[in-house]
C-alpha cells in the first residue's frame, strides 16, 4: 500500500533512486504541480466502480476500471484523487489494442493539488486502454466525499454512508477526472451489509445476497460528470408514486417518517411533470429517488437520480412543520429537479459557470413553484432573492457572476448570492425584456443542443439571440463578466426626465461600472409605461414621448423598474420622491413596487446617499400594509435601522422602537394570534414574523402572550394554543426575557429541543436561543452550539446573536477558533460563522482588530467572505457616524413613536 503523501515526499522518492529517472521525465512530471485543470492527453469515457463501506469502523476498500480515449503522446496519465490510499501493486494500463499490461514506473499522490501522476516507462499507446486502481479511504465526519452520517434505529445509534461530491470531491472516494467537462458513463457496484437499503443514481439490476453481506449491481449510467455520482446505504423506509410517463419516484427517510416523504413526493412527481413540458424534453433517467440525510452540509444536492437533502429541505409534516417549511420543502425540490435538465443534462464546462447551473435552477424553481402553487404569490417572495443578491453584490469585495477559478480550492466560495440571486435575477431581468414565449422557445432549443454535453454562458446566450433576434450576448455581457450593478438616479426638469446610471456601492463610493440597462418606467399609471434600453451614462426623454395629458406630469408619480424585474437600484430626486410616497399611502402601486421603492430607499440611506430621517418617513407610509414579503421586508430593514440608531444615538432606542411597534401593530391586529378558518398561506407565515418583530422590539403585551402559550406548549406538545407557525415568535419572546437570573425559559427550551426529532423544530430553537439580551445567557447559548448535542450542519443557525451579545460572541469566536477552523474548516460552513458574527458590528475600531486576528488565521475557504464582512463593519460605521450628524433626527423619531 502506498500511504498518501506530500508533493514534498514524493519528490524525495524520486531522488532515492536517481539512476531510474533521467532529468527530463523528473521536469516532465514537476510542470503538473499548480495547474488549474488535468491536462488532456487521456480522456476518460466510462468507469467500472466497485466500493465496499464498512460502517463499523468507517473506512472503505474500493476499485476503479477507467476505460480511457489516450488522444496525445505521453508517459503519464494524470487524475485527482485525496486523501485516498493507493495500493501500489494494483495500478496497471491496458491498451484494448496492444493488449500489453502496463504498470507506472512511479506513482505520486501530489496533496497540495489533489491528483495523482502515474508515471510510465514508455510511451503509452494512442486509442482506448483500461487503468485498473484499488484504494482505500475513510468515511469522515466532514460532510464531503465519502462520510459517514449519524441516526438511531430501534434506540441504538448507526452510522449511514453518503456522498457529496459537489464541487470537487469525488475525488476523495475514487482516482477520477474530478472535473465537470470530463463526462463518462458509470457502472457502479456496492459491497454492503445485506439488512441495508443501498442506493445509486441508476436502477439496481441485480442484488446477490452472501451471509451478512450483499453485491449490489446497478444498471450503467448515461454520460455525467463525476460530481454527480452518488451512493447512500443505511436504513431507509420510503413513499413511492410515479409519473404519467413511468418515472418511478421515491422519497427515502428514516425508519418511522415516511408519512413526512409524502408532500415532497407529490411536489417532485408535478415538477418533473411540469418541467417536461417547459424544457420540451423528458426527464431523462427511469428513476429518480430523493433522500432526507440527518447530517448534510449544503441544503440538497441534485445528484442525476439520486438527489440527496437535509432532513429539513425533504420532510413536512402536518403537526408540527410551519407554512414556511412547506415553501421551503417545495422551492427546494423544485431547485434540485431543474437540475436533472440544467446542469445533470447539459452541464456547465468549467466552475466559472456555476452560476448557469445554480442561477438557473433558482430561478426556474420559482417558476414551478408559481405553477403548482400560484396562490403563493411567489414571483413577489423572489424578490428576496434579488434583494440578497443586491446587498452582496453592492460591495467592493464582491465578484463577477463568471469568476475565474484557478484552483480547486476556490470553488467553494463561489456558491454564494452572486452565483444563485444575482445569476437568478439577471436570468429574470432577461426573460422579461426578451418575453416569456420567446424565452421559453430559445431554452429549449438550448437544451436540446447540449444534451449530455458541456456549455458555457456564451452557448446560452448564442441560443437566446438566435431565437430572438436580440443582441443577448451584448447586453448579458455587461452583467455576467463585471462585477456590481447601477443605481439610475432621475429627475425632472422642463417637462423632460433625465436618467443617469452609476455603480452603486454600499460604501457610498461610486465605481466605474456601466451596464446596458432594462429600464421599464410607468407615470400616474400602470397604462402609462415605456421600455428602453440605458446604454450610456445618461440619457433624456420628454415627457410628451409616451404622456398625452402634459399637466400631469407636475403631480403624476413615476415609478421606475416596474415589477422589480431589473437588477437595478433607482434613486429618485425629492420631488418625486414624495409623490411615490403619497402614491404608496393611497395604495397605488403592486407589492412588487411598494417592495422596490422601500428596498432602494434603505439602500441608499446606508450608502449615505439619503438621510435616515427620509427612509423613516418613508417606511411611515407602509403604516397600513399587508403583503406577507413587503411586510417581511419592512421588518428586515426596521432591526437593521433600531440597531444602528442604538449604537449611533443610544437615547433614541426606545422611541425607534416605539415607532417600529406603532408600524407592525395594524397589521398585528389584523391577523391575531390564532390561525383563521381558511387563511391564505402567506398570512400564516406572516403572523409569526409580526410576533417575533413585536417580541424583539419590547412589546409588553406580546411578551406576555407568547410566555401564556409557550407554558401551554410545555404542559402539552399539540395544544392548539402555538401552533407551528407562530412557536418561532414564542420561542424568540421567550428569550427575550431569559437572563442569568431567569433561567427557566432557556431551560424550557432546551428541554423541547431535546423530546423532539423533527429537524425542523430543532432549528426554530437553535435560531432563537441567542435572541437573550444577557451575554452570558448568549455565551452558554454558543458553547451549546459547540457541544454533541448540536449536529455540526446545525450549529451555525444559532449564530445570529442579539445586539446586546455581539460582543461576547466575538470573543467566544477568537477563544474558539482553532477547533472551529478544524471541525467546519474543509468546508464553506465555516464561512458562516465569520459572517455571521463579524459583519453586525459598526466601528472602525472593531474592523481594525478583526483584521488584525484574522492576519495568521487567513485561510483560502474564507479569504473573499472575511473582506465582505470586515468591508460591512466599515459601511456599519460610515453610517452610524453618518446617522450621529443628522440635524432634526430626534424630533423626526419623537414624533414618529407618538404618531
Amino acid at each position: 500500500m502506498l500511504p498518501r503523501r506530500s508533493y514534498h515526499q514524493s519528490l524525495f522518492a524520486y531522488r532515492e533512486k536517481p539512476e531510474e529517472q533521467s532529468a527530463p521525465k523528473f521536469q516532465s512530471m514537476e510542470q503538473f504541480i499548480g495547474q488549474p485543470r488535468l491536462p488532456k492527453f487521456a480522456v476518460p469515457k466510462r468507469y467500472h466502480l466497485r466500493l465496499k463501506p464498512d460502517l463499523t469502523a468507517c473506512k472503505f476498500d474500493g476499485s476503479v476500471s477507467i476505460y480511457l480515449d489516450i488522444v496525445g503522446h505521453t508517459h503519464y496519465i494524470v487524475l485527482n484523487a485525496a486523501e485516498l490510499s493507493v495500493y501500489p501493486g494494483s495500478v496497471s494500463f491496458t491498451n484494448q489494442n496492444v493488449s500489453k499490461l502496463l504498470e507506472p514506473s512511479a506513482i505520486n499522490l501530489v496533496e497540495v493539488d489533489e491528483i495523482l501522476v502515474l508515471e510510465f516507462s514508455e510511451t503509452l499507446p494512442i486509442g482506448i486502454g483500461i487503468l485498473s486502481i484499488m484504494f482505500e479511504g475513510t468515511l469522515s465526519d466532514k460532510m464531503k466525499g465519502f462520510y459517514k452520517s449519524t441516526y438511531e434505529h430501534n434506540g441504538e445509534k448507526k452510522n449511514m454512508a453518503v456522498t457529496q461530491f459537489e464541487p470537487a470531491d469525488a475525488r476523495r472516494c475514487f482516482p477520477c477526472w474530478d472535473e465537470p467537462a470530463f463526462k463518462a458513463t458509470f457502472k457502479i457496484t456496492l459491497d454492503v451489509p445485506s439488512e441495508l437499503v443501498a442506493l445509486s443514481n441508476m436502477p439496481i439490476i441485480e442484488e446477490k445476497v452472501d451471509g451478512h453481506l450483499k453485491e449490489v449491481s446497478y444498471q450503467e449510467s448515461p454520460l455525467m460528470s463525476t460530481y454527480l455520482v452518488a451512493v447512500v446505504v443505511g436504513f431507509f423506509d420510503y413513499v413511492e408514486d410515479h409519473t404519467s410517463d413511468g418515472v418511478v419516484v421515491r422519497v427515502y427517510c428514516q425508519v418511522g417518517k415516511a408519512n413526512q416523504g409524502k408532500f415532497a413526493l407529490n411536489v417532485a412527481v408535478r415538477t418533473l411533470e411540469y418541467y417536461k413540458e417547459y424544457f420540451s424534453v423528458p426527464y431523462s433517467l427511469p428513476k429518480l429517488d430523493m433522500v432526507a440525510i440527518p447530517d448534510f452540509a449544503a441544503g440538497a444536492m441534485e445528484n442525476y437520480g439520486l438527489v440527496t437533502y437535509r432532513e429539513t429541505a425533504l420532510l413536512y409534516d402536518d403537526q408540527h412543520s410551519a407554512a414556511a417549511n412547506k415553501q421551503r420543502v417545495t422551492i427546494v425540490v423544485a431547485h434540485e429537479l431543474a437540475h436533472q435538465w440544467f446542469g445533470n443534462l447539459v452541464t456547465m464546462e468549467w466552475w466559472t459557470h456555476l452560476w448557469l447551473n445554480e442561477g438557473f435552477a433558482t430561478w426556474v424553481s420559482y417558476l414551478a413553484t408559481d405553477s403548482l402553487f400560484p396562490e403563493w404569490k411567489i414571483w413577489t417572495q423572489f424578490l428576496d432573492e434579488s434583494t440578497e443578491g443586491l446587498r452582496l453584490d453592492g460591495l467592493a469585495e464582491s465578484h463577477p457572476i463568471e469568476v475565474e477559478i484557478n484552483h480547486a480550492s476556490e470553488i467553494d466560495e463561489i456558491f454564494d448570492a452572486i452565483s444563485y440571486r444575482k445569476g437568478a435575477s439577471v436570468i429574470r431581468m432577461l426573460q422579461s425584456y426578451l418575453g416569456a414565449e420567446c424565452f421559453q422557445r430559445s431554452l429549449a432549443s438550448y437544451i436540446e443542443r447540449f444534451a449530455c454535453f458541456n456549455a458555457m454562458t456564451e452557448d446560452l446566450w448564442a441560443a437566446l439571440e438566435e431565437g430572438s433576434g436580440e443582441p443577448v450576448n451584448t447586453l448579458m455581457n455587461s452583467w455576467t463578466k463585471q462585477k456590481g450593478y447601477p443605481v439610475v438616479s432621475i429627475r425632472v426638469k422642463d417637462q423632460k426626465l433625465m436618467f443617469e446610471q452609476s455603480q452603486f456601492l454600499s460604501s457610498g463610493s461610486y465605481g466605474d461600472g456601466q451596464w446596458i440597462v432594462p429600464i421599464t418606467l410607468c407615470c400616474g399609471s400602470y397604462e402609462v409605461h415605456k421600455s428602453f434600453l440605458l446604454q450610456t451614462k445618461s440619457r433624456t426623454l420628454h415627457i410628451e414621448e409616451f404622456l398625452s395629458d402634459k399637466s400631469d406630469a407636475v403631480s403624476a408619480w413615476i415609478k421606475l423598474n416596474v415589477d422589480q424585474t431589473g437588477f437595478y437600484r433607482v434613486k429618485y430626486d425629492d420631488n418625486l420622491a414624495a409623490r411615490l410616497r403619497y402614491a404608496i399611502e393611497n395604495k397605488y402601486f403592486t407589492a412588487t413596487d411598494r417592495f422596490g421603492i422601500l428596498d432602494d430607499s434603505f439602500a441608499l440611506c446606508m450608502a449615505r446617499q439619503q438621510s435616515l430621517t427620509s427612509l423613516l418617513t418613508l417606511m411611515g407610509a407602509y403604516r397600513e400594509e399587508l403583503d406577507y414579503t413587503v411586510l417581511s421586508n419592512l421588518i428586515s430593514i426596521s432591526y437593521k435601522v433600531a440597531r444602528t440608531v442604538a449604537d449611533a444615538v443610544p437615547d433614541l432606542l426606545d422611541y425607534i422602537n416605539r415607532f417600529f411597534i406603532r408600524l407592525f401593530l395594524y397589521s398585528s391586529d389584523k391577523l391575531g394570534w390564532e390561525p383563521k378558518q381558511g387563511e391564505s398561506h402567506l398570512d400564516a407565515m406572516l403572523r409569526g414574523e409580526i410576533l417575533t418583530a413585536l417580541a424583539m422590539f419590547g412589546h409588553d403585551l406580546t411578551l406576555n402572550e407568547a410566555s401564556r402559550r409557550f407554558h401551554s406548549f410545555l404542559d402539552d406538545r399539540s395544544t392548539p394554543l402555538l401552533p407551528p407557525d407562530i412557536r418561532k415568535a414564542a420561542y424568540v419572546a421567550v428569550m427575550r426575557r431569559v437572563s442569568t437570573f431567569n433561567r427557566l425559559g432557556c431551560e424550557s427550551l432546551l428541554r423541547v429541543y431535546r423530546e423532539t426529532d423533527l429537524s425542523q423544530e430543532k432549528m426554530r430553537i437553535l435560531s432563537s436561543l441567542a435572541s437573550s439580551p444577557d451575554p452570558s445567557i448568549i455565551l452558554e447559548v454558543l458553547n451549546f452550539l459547540l457541544s454533541s448535542e448540536v449536529r455540526s450542519q446545525d450549529a451555525v443557525f444559532g449564530l445570529t446573536v442579539s445586539r446586546e451579545g455581539r460582543e461576547m460572541a466575538w470573543k467566544w469566536l477568537k477563544d474558539n477558533w482553532e477547533h472551529i477552523s478544524q471541525t467546519w474548516g474543509s468546508g464553506f460552513l465555516l464561512t458562516r460563522f465569520v459572517s455571521a458574527i463579524v459583519s453586525p458590528f459598526a466601528s472602525f475600531e472593531k474592523a481594525k482588530e478583526i483584521e488584525e486576528f484574522f492576519a495568521s488565521r487567513n485561510k483560502p475557504t474564507i479569504a473573499r467572505t472575511l473582506k465582505q464582512s470586515i468591508e460591512r463593519v466599515e459601511i456599519n460605521a460610515n453610517w452610524v457616524e453618518s446617522v450621529q450628524n443628522e440635524e432634526h433626527l430626534a424630533d423626526v423619531v419623537m414624533e414618529l413613536a407618538h404618531r
